[in-house]
């Protein structure tokens, strides 16, 4: 629910902090007072567009910001987690309108879209009057009021599921119709450039081993040649073995002249000649290992061309071609079956047109039968709102070639007729704020269980009734009020009397300026207040006593 809305400059309000209580709140206030900007507030900040001719005059930007509770929203918080707007639970919305025009939305602190503020804001506050973005104006939420009244969630969401499956099938249907179109030729492509590749005797890992064995064979002659001089400088007369020998025999000669001769020296000495002699025939091995193979390398140096010939006509490199022959194979299997698959998926996309229809005609049934008793609610509260020939009805109309939608084969759309003769017409062309806004209070009513909005704002509701009518009006509201959060602006005792939770609006001007406030009241101050709606200026106790008992009836 609304539980605090904070205005500044914004019309005739220079600065406004309200909490709000859960219940049925009403706005009470002389003509002209500003009761109806706590409405606009909300508006901007649920994201209605702006207009910067509502900043108040010497002010440079208007700022509305409304906090929410969560508690009882668990769908509020996923879907503000699911767009990364989540903040340990928080629901706080902000909207900044600048003089120059531009216009700031933030949730939970972050910049969002004017778009992506409405999406929340419709979730979270329903008003009820003459508002573009009313729910009930939306044949949308018509159909979703009318499926939740019925007991439909189940059935729709099969329904729908059923439906995303069939789309699907058909995506897929339709890309292998387009592919059987350039089968033809996709096929002569795709077995010519198998065969082609087959042909090479690709082997995984073949180019790596070919580059590294030309290398060696085309430097064979030189490898041998630097390996027959390696073995000439190590191990030849006046050799480096022989020079390490005689090294060795010195410095042992030495010792035995001069114990100060490092120990390790000569040490370090008889290892690297016995090192030398340890590789001895690991070279001689290597070098006798060495091969020179002309007509192998002529045989590497065509199989290195051709593979590279093949490489470029793929646009690869040549390592790329083994792993590419297996994706061509795959793609020419995959058309050669299509045949076969584009059958199969066919007889699955009739099975599930066949389920839809049997889905979506039970769904029909239900609509059918729920819209009359909930016609038959709505036109009876009506009748009781100052709408004595008022009538509601629910149109269900079937759409033409009964292909498969996502929420059934009809249309849903509320009806309403006014006076008698009249024919029915869509909720959508009601002119009247007050009777939209009664309308309105009766679905509310009617649907009370099924709708997940959690705050309802009425404004004109009770425009052009009084007395008795204003009375139940007054009753349906706090009726509201017990499930839902409810605000009203009214101008009527009647319902006044009745809320749970009492909202006085001032105007005050000077040379200055003019400035709104809006005041919470106590029990006292609502008894003066409601006696001031009944009496006008003047408040006898005689008003006073009748505010009084009009209270303490709706408390008992």
């Amino acid at each position: 629910m609304l539980s605090s809305l904070s205005i500044r400059n914004l019309v005739t309000v220079e600065s406004l902090q309200l909490e709000l209580d859960s219940g049925m709140s009403v706005l009470t206030g002389e003509t002209g007072a500003g009761k109806s900007i706590l409405i606009d507030a909300l508006g901007l900040v649920l994201g209605d567009k702006a207009d910067s001719s509502l900043i108040r005059h010497g002010s440079e930007k208007a700022e509305i910001t409304a906090e929410f509770d969560l508690a009882r929203l668990p769908e509020i918080c996923t879907w503000l987690e699911s767009n990364e707007l989540d903040d340990a639970g928080e629901c706080l919305l902000r909207r900044i309108i600048s003089r120059k025009g531009r216009s700031r939305a933030f949730i939970n602190g972050t910049p969002v879209t004017l778009g992506t503020l409405a999406a929340l804001g419709s979730q979270l506050v329903d008003i009820h009057g003459q508002h573009a973005h009313q729910s009930l104006m939306h044949r949308s939420h018509q159909r979703e009021l009318l499926d939740a009244f019925a007991g439909n969630a189940k059935l729709a969401a099969a329904l729908a599921t059923c439906w995303r499956d069939w789309k699907a099938l058909g995506k897929r249907v339709e890309s292998l119709e387009q592919a059987q179109q350039e089968r033809d030729s996709r096929m002569d492509l795709l077995r010519f450039q198998v065969d082609e590749l087959q042909q090479l005797d690709l082997k995984p890992g073949e180019w790596p081993a070919l580059e590294q064995e030309q290398k060696r064979l085309g430097n064979a002659g030189s490898l041998l040649a630097d390996s027959q001089q390696l073995l000439s400088l190590l191990y030849e007369d006046e050799g480096a073995r022989d020079l390490l020998q005689r090294a060795v025999i010195l410095s042992g000669r030495m010792v035995q002249s001069d114990e100060e001769l490092p120990a390790d020296a000569l040490a370090m000495l008889n290892s690297a000649l016995i090192e030398i002699d340890e590789s001895a025939p690991l070279l001689q091995h290597y070098a006798d290992s060495i091969e020179q193979d002309p007509h192998r390398l002529q045989e590497i140096d065509i199989r290195m061309s051709n593979l590279l010939q093949a490489a470029r006509k793929h646009r690869i490199e040549p390592e790329e071609l083994a792993a590419h022959l297996e994706q061509l194979e795959t793609q020419l299997t995959s058309i050669e079956n299509s045949g076969e698959q584009l059958e199969q998926l066919r007889r699955e996309q009739a099975t599930l047109a066949e389920e839809w229809i049997s889905l979506a005609r039970k769904l029909g049934r239900a609509r059918a039968k729920a819209a009359k008793a909930l016609a038959l609610q709505v036109t009876q509260t009506m009748q009781t709102l100052s709408m004595p020939k008022g009538t509601f009805s629910i149109s269900l109309v079937e759409s033409a070639g009964g292909q498969p939608g996502e929420h059934g084969l009809e249309s849903v759309e509320f009806m309403i007729t006014t006076n008698a003769g009249q024919p029915p017409q869509p909720l959508t062309r009601i002119a009247s704020g007050g009777e939209l806004s009664r309308i309105s209070l009766a679905i509310q009513v009617a649907t009370i269980g099924y709708s997940t909005i959690p705050t309802l704002i009425f404004d004109e509701v009770d425009v052009g009734i009084g007395g008795g009518v204003a009375e139940i009006v007054g009753s349906l509201l706090r009726q509201l009020g017990g499930q839902r959060q409810i605000l009203c602006v009214t101008h009527l005792p009647q319902v006044a009397a009745q809320a749970h939770n009492h909202l006085r609006v001032e105007k005050e001007s000077g040379d200055a300026g003019s400035w709104t406030s809006i005041t919470p009241l106590d029990e006292e101050k609502r008894v003066v207040e409601i006696a001031r709606m009944l009496g006008g200026v003047e408040l006898t106790q005689t008003t006073l006593d009748h505010a009084r008992e009009m209270i303490l009836k709706t408390a008992s």
